[in-house]
């Protein structure tokens, strides 16, 4: 027996005040509304309602149960009514995990104007270069730059995101610039801590390893930290264009070896389910589609 539907059965049986009002009101059978209520009774092993020909009566233990079992389905229908109006309707707290130089840089106005179409929605960001465990650590989305492996997540493409390797005007003045990946072998190479080793570069076989430091290079897990070395020339970096595209274009960095510039990454939405998705996430992903175009307003330095 579903107790939920016994128990509503019950009670619309006492508003209604007979099995057959209550049987059209929720369209079944009176035959079936009766089981139901006689096998409430049978669960409960106490009479509910005293059946005559015309009327039914309520017991004293019938009274007391409809009252509570009111309760408790009307606070059945509020849930389902909250549930719903989350699902239809974009309201609630929205967690998202993304890349520190991205967020940084780029992410500020498209939330502000996300929250000014959908202002029942609040924002946590939590900004982390690592890859974070959307399930378990609770999060609604995940950005992720990079070339996505296989995974039980739905990723959402945004976004191209270009590698662009280049230096200071300055330090390639004084070590020179390379014509051919051969020559980078000479060169100070400022490394980023998260860099994929598949990044697409057919120069990164001459590139020093990851683990490998030589003299002067420099290692850092932030983006924003290496461009600000190579424009005081450090050295060379390989760096998205949403990082070291503003100095590209100032002049204060310079492209180096462009023709080995690789297949783009990409910039993902990446979430735990397709089904049941919930509005707030729904709406965030249809937000966030086409909002920085292709190719993306950071590349404009060319």
């Amino acid at each position: 027996m579903d107790r939920i539907d016994a128990m509503r059965a019950f009670v619309t049986v006492v508003t209604e005040g007979s099995f057959t009002r209550a049987a059209e009101r929720l369209n079944m059978s009176p035959q079936l509304v009766s089981k139901y209520v006689s096998r409430l009774e049978d669960h409960l092993g106490a009479r509910l309602l005293n059946r005559t020909t015309r009327k039914i009566h309520l017991t004293e233990a019938g009274s007391r149960y409809a009252q509570r079992a009111q309760l408790v389905l009307d606070d059945i229908d509020d849930m389902d009514s909250q549930l719903t109006d989350l699902q239809q309707n974009a309201q609630g707290l929205l967690r998202i995990s993304a890349p520190v130089s991205f967020a940084t840089l780029h992410l500020a106005p498209l939330l502000c104007r996300f929250q000014r179409a959908h202002p029942a929605v609040s924002i946590d960001l939590q900004l982390n270069d690592r890859k974070v465990d959307i399930v378990e650590e609770g999060f609604d989305i995940a950005l992720r730059i990079g070339h996505l492996k296989s995974s039980s997540m739905i990723a959402k493409l945004i976004a191209p995101v270009r590698l662009i390797m280049c230096a200071a005007p300055d330090y390639l003045e004084k070590h020179g610039t390379p014509s051919s990946p051969d020559e980078l072998k000479n060169h100070r190479y400022l490394r980023y801590s998260y860099m994929e080793d598949n990044t697409g570069f057919s120069i990164n076989e001459w590139l020093q390893p990851a683990g490998y430091q030589q003299t002067g290079d420099m290692l850092s897990n932030n983006g924003e930290i290496l461009v600000s070395a190579a424009i005081e020339g450090a050295g060379i970096i390989i760096q998205p264009s949403f990082i070291c595209g503003p100095a590209i274009a100032a002049g204060k960095l310079k492209v180096v070896l462009p023709q080995h510039e690789p297949e783009p990454m990409g910039l993902y939405a990446v979430y735990a389910h397709r089904k049941l998705l919930a509005s707030k996430v729904r709406c965030f992903i249809d937000f966030m589609e086409g909002y920085f175009s292709n190719p993306p307003y950071w590349d404009n330095f060319d």
